[in-house]
């Protein structure tokens, strides 16, 4: 099981990122760590705090959470995103990473999910005209 990324492939992944906020004002970070004690919602959402993810204008950043040797993730968006989107909006996202982990293609379903999320966000928070990178498009990395 892997434990991490190579350089390379967390490359692309940061590309995603960039692309993906170039279709929403929304903002996506990464955040990969080998293990989850517990529950990854409940981990995902003290790394979101962590990140300072809930201190952006629209409130509308987007963590996507994942513990590779324990195989577990999690999509957290902020209120302002929870407030617009319908219920099960991260399904398919979610699915996709799943499916791509399955098959052990771990960057491949992060870089993805990404760029399903900035698709997603598009509709709902479209780029605008004064729109700032908020938020670091770097991964951050626990344990």
């Amino acid at each position: 099981m892997k434990k991490k990324l190579n350089p390379q492939e967390e490359e692309k992944i940061v590309a995603a990122i960039g692309k993906a906020e170039q279709m929403t004002s929304g903002e996506i970070r990464v955040h990969i760590e080998s293990s989850c004690k517990g529950d990854p919602l409940d981990r995902g959402a003290d790394v979101f705090f962590e990140l300072k993810m809930h201190e952006t204008r629209d409130r509308n950043g987007v963590l996507i959470y994942v513990a590779l040797k324990d195989r577990k993730l999690a999509i957290l968006g902020d209120s302002g995103i929870n407030k617009v989107v319908p219920d099960g909006f991260w399904d398919q996202t979610s699915e996709l990473m799943v499916n791509h982990f399955k098959r052990e293609e771990y960057a491949r379903g992060i870089e993805q999910a990404v760029l399903m999320a900035g698709e997603h966000l598009q509709k709902f928070f479209p780029l605008k005209d004064d729109d700032t990178n908020e938020l670091s498009n770097e991964i951050s990395k626990g344990d």
